[in-house]
């Protein structure tokens, strides 16, 4: 909210006209008894298409309006984002190299806050759907829109198609955005691999060799933000669903280096807390070693 009144503080004041996306209205919650669906409507679809004819001549805003809302009455949430992304593509170049610097041109301003975004940064669902179903082929444009959209709303749905394809490749590109200054770049590298994020596909090779992750976590597990931080330890909880042992070690190990002399506190009180939320679904149902490892890391 606060962040919303600055922007119109400054529309008022310096005439800045505000992106379509920032005049998206959406609660900052699911409402009770409202269909998440809705928030994908006519209103987000008319955003969209302004956001797009404003960057280029070629975009045919009524023809992209009409197809977008043609039939969107019977779908649901990920399927409206899928479908207004098919009718964005029918009037994007035929190229993802040549769609993206379009695609791009028409985001507006990043995310200033990590936490209490609300709903509006749903807005940018059909840009990551397009991502995923079109750039795919595309790993240098794609993983630059990736690496854009993550500062608006999150691509680690969008990520995750390069991951399956370009696995080796798309790693040495995360593990250069670990050191990235934005919080929403690193955690996508922690997030966007997990290889069991709800409401997103599996990531089977992931999910067979967590070794191929655990590096990343490690040189993650102690930075600044909680945002990311949290994000490692719900990754380490779903590593912990197929390979209880590795997860286990890695936990008891984090937790022995953060009693360790060379650990300050405030970063072994952080570490500890990625332990404590990684084992806490199995500590709840009794687990003896998850139970030991969350009183070890108090």
């Amino acid at each position: 909210m606060r962040r919303r009144l600055i922007d119109r503080l400054k529309q008022k004041c310096f005439r800045m006209p505000l992106h379509p996306a920032q005049r998206f209205a959406a609660p900052n919650t699911i409402q009770h008894g409202t269909p998440l669906k809705e928030v994908l409507g006519i209103d987000l679809i008319r955003l969209i298409g302004e956001s797009f004819a404003e960057v280029s001549k070629d975009f045919d805003r009524k023809q992209f309006e009409r197809q977008a809302a043609k039939g969107l009455a019977e779908l649901e949430f990920t399927q409206r984002g899928r479908h207004v992304a098919k009718a964005l593509a029918e009037q994007l170049p035929a190229t993802f190299a040549q769609s993206c610097p379009v695609l791009l041109a028409s985001f507006g301003p990043e995310l200033q806050a990590t936490e209490n975004n609300g709903l509006a940064p749903f807005f940018y669902l059909p840009h990551g759907n397009f991502i995923a179903d079109y750039g795919v082929d595309d790993f240098e444009n794609g993983m630059r829109a990736n690496y854009e959209l993550t500062k608006r709303m999150t691509a680690e749905f969008s990520i995750r198609p390069f991951v399956v394809k370009y696995r080796e490749k798309c790693l040495k590109r995360l593990a250069k955005w670990i050191s990235d200054p934005n919080p929403h770049v690193r955690r996508l590298v922690s997030e966007g691999t997990r290889p069991r994020l709800p409401w997103a596909m599996r990531l089977k090779e992931l999910q067979e060799n967590p070794l191929f992750m655990l590096p990343l976590l490690e040189k993650l597990k102690d930075d600044p933000e909680l945002y990311v931080r949290r994000s490692v330890a719900n990754h380490l909880a779903d590593i912990l669903k197929d390979h209880p042992n590795v997860a286990y070690e890695v936990c008891e190990r984090w937790t022995e280096e953060a009693k360790s002399k060379g650990v300050d506190t405030p970063q072994a009180t952080a570490r500890k807390w990625i332990v404590r939320h990684a084992v806490r679904l199995p500590a709840k149902k009794g687990e003896a070693r998850a139970t030991a490892i969350r009183l070890a890391a108090k």
